[in-house]
């Protein structure tokens, strides 16, 4: 069936829900867009769906989200977990309520139990309480930091981390066998199958978040005062909750972006990665006369920081920076009071920053790379777990993400605030802010900056340029970068990394993924990779010697003129 067939197929719909149907009607004329909306359909990969709202089998919508589920629903019952359950949360974005509700009504009509929580969370509270429940599964209506158009479906296996490849591709195939409209069972919403949560989930959640800590009595020591912003989202009740128990009284909430709403309409992006957004925060810092201000996205997996520097202006951190901070402060505190664990270790991404490794290599802690995702640090978790192994110290990706112990199996921004506003309260008890701390570590350490570049490119024809760029640097693999010769390369999707002086290939120890990350001959590196949630294609460069501004406009050159696009 083609797309055009399809497009008649959703009109003919006799039960199609109305809005739908309207937003259908009004696009019969343009055959690009019915293209754009019928040509595929919306995959299911390892973070489970994420696409544009609207009607369509590439849009996220009811009928896409009925799909997934009942795709889902027959790997539960596979597995055997169907007295288990499946547990449900969403964030703030328009239609999560109404597709947790479908999902729920889904696994119901197939005879699963169901927990479904009756008001947004956040993702790593959806993650803790797979645990926590003894789950079989669980969703998470969200599309993290994305735009307001888009929605997403993420699932979580039974360990509480992002569901498996081998799970994902089992659900993908059974979806593909599925009659979107006819071949799911429905049951009603006051199903006895479906149990609603709330409180019985949140108190040991902060509980887990709140033996984070390690100096509980800074909060009243330091009096800081921190100003924050959950970009109306999810973050909002946790992240203020959790601060208030851990004793400080001095956190203003900004109060355009604290209600929660899907539009997002004080931002361009609800992405703590971008400062923009911050300017309502710091106006209110400013005002109050702030020491920090943080930012979490809409499902509250991400955190972005501002600290006051030394003329009264407030820097952002990048995630790669707040990590290194985090890294530096946990490892000297525990190292202090003789809290680390026994083979303590500390899991990064590969396109994340090296300093960090100096700082593991300073503390005598092992530092593990894993492919980009957090996933990953979820599966190295539990593979440690499983050999006896609970060495775990923190997790962190260059996308301002962090996860400070093994409670939950995703990122938090719940427990990373309380830790970050922990680690400035130290430092402001010995006179110094973050600002300062930075510069100190790089002194210490060395002066390391990383750099990132998201080439977007929307629709089919932009998800055939990504797919073009990438084959096209694999097929002509760069003898240069910059200012540097190209001295290794590793290719993931091969499992190969190559040594371009010595000729030597070193099998790579991880899952195959499509990724390219390139050594140059100072020791800088830089990383090619399509995004796997987003219309992107995306670079990633980290320098630690010499004129860094210089090296850093270098790289951006030379990607430009090898990917062939305007920088």
């Amino acid at each position: 069936m083609n797309f055009l067939e399809k497009y008649q197929e959703w009109l003919a719909y006799d039960k199609l829900d109305d809005e739908l149907k309207l937003e259908l009607l009004a696009i019969g004329e343009d055959e690009q867009e019915i293209k754009e909306r019928f040509l595929s359909d919306l995959k299911f990969g390892t973070a489970g769906l994420r696409g544009i709202l609207g009607a369509g089998t590439d849009r996220m919508n009811v009928y896409t989200v009925r799909r997934a589920t009942e795709g889902l629903a027959l790997y539960v019952k596979e597995q055997g977990g169907e007295d288990r359950g499946v547990v449900i949360a969403y964030d703030c974005r328009h239609y999560s309520p109404e597709f947790a509700e479908t999902a729920a009504s889904v696994l119901a009509g197939n005879g699963i139990k169901v927990y479904l929580f009756t008001e947004l969370r956040p993702t790593p509270e959806l993650s803790f309480a797979v645990r926590h429940l003894g789950c079989e599964a669980g969703i998470v209506i969200t599309a993290s930091h994305n735009p307001s158009k888009y929605n997403g479906y993420k699932v979580y296996g039974r360990d509480g981390g992002q569901v498996a490849n081998e799970a994902a591709d089992y659900i993908m195939q059974k979806m593909e066998s599925i009659d979107i409209f006819s071949d799911i069972p429905m049951a009603d919403m006051e199903s006895p199958l479906i149990q609603r949560i709330n409180v019985e989930v949140d108190e040991p959640y902060y509980e887990a978040v709140l033996s984070q800590r390690i100096h509980k009595e800074l909060s009243t020591a330091a009096d800081m005062k921190i100003v924050f912003t959950p970009f109306h989202g999810a973050g909002a009740v946790p992240v203020k909750e959790v601060l208030r128990r851990a004793g400080y009284k001095k956190v203003y909430t900004v109060p355009q972006q604290e209600a929660p709403d899907g539009a997002f309409p004080t931002v361009k992006s609800p992405n703590p990665e971008d400062k923009e957004g911050f300017a309502l925060a710091i106006e209110l810092a400013n005002n109050m006369g702030a020491d920090l201000i943080i930012g979490t996205d809409p499902d509250s997996d991400r955190v972005g920081v501002l600290a006051r520097e030394e003329d009264g202006t407030f820097v952002a951190f990048t995630g790669n920076m707040m990590g290194v901070l985090l890294t530096e402060y946990i490892l000297s505190q525990k190292t202090g009071l003789g809290l680390l664990p026994k083979n303590p270790y500390v899991v990064k991404t590969i396109v994340t920053s090296e300093m960090v490794r100096a700082v593991t290599d300073h503390y005598g802690v092992e530092l593990i790379d894993v492919l980009t995702g957090f996933k990953y640090i979820a599966d190295t978790i539990k593979d440690h777990e499983a050999e006896g192994d609970d060495g775990y110290v923190l997790g962190f990706e260059e996308s301002y993400g962090y996860l400070t112990g093994p409670y939950a199996r995703d990122k938090d921004a719940v427990s990373a605030s309380l830790m970050i506003a922990e680690m400035a309260a130290w430092y402001k008890t010995r006179n110094m802010s973050l600002c300062d701390v930075m510069r100190d570590l790089y002194e210490k350490y060395g002066i390391h900056k990383e750099w990132v570049k998201n080439y977007v490119f929307e629709g089919t024809e932009g998800a055939e340029k990504i797919k073009n760029l990438m084959a096209s640097v694999r097929a002509s693999i760069p003898e240069t970068i910059g200012w540097a010769k190209v001295t290794a390369y590793t290719d993931y999707a091969e499992g190969v990394r190559r040594d371009l002086l010595t000729g030597k290939e070193t099998e790579v120890n991880l899952p195959k993924s499509n990724v390219l990350r390139f050594e140059l001959e100072d020791k800088s590196w830089i990383a090619f990779r399509p995004s796997g949630t987003e219309p992107k294609f995306k670079v990633y460069a980290g320098v630690a010697r010499g004129n860094i501004e210089a090296k850093i406009q270098a790289i951006s050159d030379s990607v430009s003129s090898i990917l062939g696009v305007e920088g």
